[in-house]
């Protein structure tokens, strides 16, 4: 990593109150080139609060933009950080309104040429994506970072019908915990205690809302891009990893939106800024990457930017099973129409008689984290045991050649099912000539959901049918030598909730099966050529972590209760830490994750999330502390959810709330 300290212009920061059209005030810092001319704005929108908790990742980029040309600003969502208004809802309509009037006010700005774009990740990315569909007239270009157009099937919700316990659950936990925090008296100023305990007697877990809509209904339609590509009118860069869960919307936005104003690329990557140099890597120079598609779109120049392929990604060679890599081997090719004609579905027909397959619950235990971050336990290790606990078909590689394969495999299954509802799982691996099974990518069907996420349909009982899903997409090499094993179970705690019923499985009849590969011809003389400049970024915050003798926990432990038949997944999620900013902000998070099934029950799936968060600073005298708790259980007719949260001021109790509610399983 190169830390750039010298740059075309001189930068200067100052911090904002942006006004909206209904009198609510919404928090900005915005850095700027010290110069007499007016320049572009670029805006980065979520709530995560831009004066401590995204304010390391901040000072990375944007003084680096205003170096660059660019007023560069981040923006806090009404209801969060510094920000006045209340929390609401994910992207609700008000949110996006309000990211609009953001795009208008910066374009009319004395300094600003009247363009403006929009880059993020995550959060952000999605906004700058919805906003984007919106059309204001001043937003002409946009970077997505691992973000969706699908929040039904392709977020943190639900993922082929089937609710996504692990992160539904966490992403609800820590939004409450998140919208809990209170305003930092050194921005907001005297009013911060009334405008905290206002926001506070608004919030709301976001887990009543996404369990109420447990099929692709008109709330998750209103949310998604992909139901109106046409609506986005601004030149979108999409960018993600192949370790992030939101990989697909990539292949999606280079398929649907007009190639001349879209380009893809699809690293290695976790859920991460490609330039941060966090497993699995390899980092590339991404702001310099991103400062050619703002110089083409937003200042006219002619550099290339729309030369490049139209989608460029990463093919992984072989690798053993790990839950990091600092670096993946492997290399970068272009494609320059995506579906592409050097890509053509191949299918591997299953073998063999009828297998039934009623797989333990606690299947999935060896998953990974669903949204990985760089840290340590992230990626799936060995999957051998998973395996064992799945029917597996293999299909050895044979010849001089690698099989490679780049997009979306996809499996038909003809199954019979003696219950109305089930689930199924596929997993793709590559295994090496020691049996270590290496997990490759994978997907999942609700069988409720097989004619459409829009609809719940039993299963005819004691019936065939043949059902088709895709998995995940990937870029990945087998070599000849290995065998491509494709592993099908019925169950994949805590990723996917179980029914009542599913732990009867179902019977598989390889006749009428198959997994079909997108694979990618050999790679014609002369390819390659695709190269990023080196990742650099701004100096540095500042930000300090307090030395400590305490070990670190482990990141993910599975306990066995043998004699209960239970396991428990125990995870430390790795959010924050204790960080000591340079303005004397002391800021702590701690969050644990317990997720628990015991074999044979489904019904005894169980999930708990605790959080803590602390805010302190010395020299004002100033300590609050938020406590939240967030469980979810179930009985055979519904989800029962329980969330609770303690703020307080000093030793005081300031606020304390509880709720309790049944919310009613009809389909996921």
């Amino acid at each position: 990593m190169t830390i750039r300290t010298e740059f075309p212009y001189r930068t200067t920061h100052e911090d904002v109150r942006i006004p909206l059209p209904d009198g609510v005030e919404l928090y900005a810092r915005i850095w700027r080139p010290v110069t007499d001319e007016p320049v572009p704005a670029l805006l980065e929108y979520l709530p995560h609060r831009l004066t401590d908790g995204t304010a390391p990742r901040d000072w990375q980029r944007h003084p680096w933009y205003a170096g660059h040309g660019y007023a560069s600003v981040r923006v806090d969502v009404r209801g969060h950080g510094c920000s006045g208004g209340l929390p609401g809802d994910a992207y609700d309509d008000r949110e996006l309104a309000d990211g609009t009037a953001v795009v208008e006010w910066l374009a009319a700005q004395e300094w600003c040429t009247g363009s403006v774009g929009m880059f993020g990740i995550g959060w952000g990315g999605v906004n700058a994506l919805q906003v984007a569909a919106l059309a204001p007239e001043p937003l002409k270009a946009v970077v997505t970072v691992c973000s969706t157009d699908d929040r039904y099937d392709n977020d943190v919700h639900y993922l082929g019908g089937s609710v996504l316990a692990v992160d539904m659950h966490a992403a609800s936990a820590a939004m409450l915990a998140f919208a809990s925090r209170p305003p930092d008296p050194l921005h907001a100023g005297d009013s911060w205690r009334a405008q905290w305990l206002e926001r506070l007697e608004a919030v709301e877990p976001l887990v009543h809302t996404w369990l109420s809509h447990q099929t692709r209904d008109a709330y998750w339609r209103r949310a998604c891009v992909r139901e109106d590509y046409g609506a986005v009118r601004a030149a979108v860069l999409a960018v993600g990893g192949w370790y992030d869960p939101h990989r697909d919307t990539v292949l999606r936005l280079v398929e649907h939106l007009p190639s001349a104003r879209v380009r893809g690329l699809t690293g290695p990557w976790s859920q991460q800024y490609p330039d941060r140099g966090l497993p699995p890597g390899p980092a590339i120079g991404f702001l310099q990457e991103t400062l050619r598609w703002w110089d083409h779109w937003l200042k006219g120049a002619d550099n290339g930017a729309t030369d490049e392929p139209l989608l460029r990604a990463w093919i992984s060679d072989a690798h053993r099973p790990a839950t990091v890599y600092e670096e993946l081997p492997g290399r970068w090719v272009g494609e320059k129409a995506w579906p592409s004609p050097t890509v053509v579905p191949v299918p591997y027909v299953f073998q063999g008689a009828p297998v039934a397959v009623a797989s333990p619950q606690h299947t999935g235990l060896d998953a990974g984290r669903f949204s990985p971050a760089g840290d340590g336990a992230d990626l799936p290790p060995d999957q051998r045991e998973e395996d064992a606990k799945s029917a597996c078909f293999e299909f050895p590689v044979a010849g001089g050649e690698p099989v490679e394969i780049l997009g979306r495999p996809s499996v038909t299954l003809r199954l019979r099912l003696d219950v109305p509802y089930g689930q199924v799982v596929a997993r793709l691996c590559d295994v090496a000539p020691d049996g270590s099974s290496t997990l490759v990518t994978r997907g999942a069907l609700n069988l409720s959901a097989r004619q459409g996420r829009d609809r719940a349909v039993p299963w005819p009982v004691g019936s065939y049918e043949d059902v088709t899903f895709e998995l995940g997409g990937i870029g990945h090499a087998f070599p000849p030598g290995h065998r491509i094993r494709l592993a099908v179970s019925s169950a994949y705690w805590p990723w996917i909730w179980p029914r009542a019923g599913s732990e009867a499985g179902w019977t598989l009849d390889p006749v009428g099966s198959a997994v079909t590969l997108p694979v990618r011809a050999a790679s014609p003389a002369g390819e390659g050529g695709i190269v990023f400049e080196p990742p650099e970024q701004a100096p540095p915050l500042g930000v300090s972590s307090p030395a400590t003798l305490d070990e670190p926990g482990p990141e993910r432990l599975v306990v066995r209760d043998v004699a209960r038949g239970t396991w428990r997944l125990e995870v430390d999620p790795r959010h924050g830490g204790t960080l000591v900013h340079p303005d004397g902000l002391e800021y702590a998070e701690d969050a644990t994750e317990v997720y628990e099934i015991q074999d044979g029950d489904p019904l005894s799936a169980r999930t708990r999330s605790q959080w803590r968060i602390r805010f302190h600073r010395p020299e004002a005298g100033w300590r609050t502390q938020v406590e939240t708790r967030s469980e979810i259980s179930c009985d055979e007719g519904g989800f029962l959810t329980s969330d609770e949260v303690v703020c307080r001021e000093g030793d005081e109790v300031v606020f304390h709330r509880t709720w309790e509610r049944r919310l009613p399983r009809a389909a996921g």
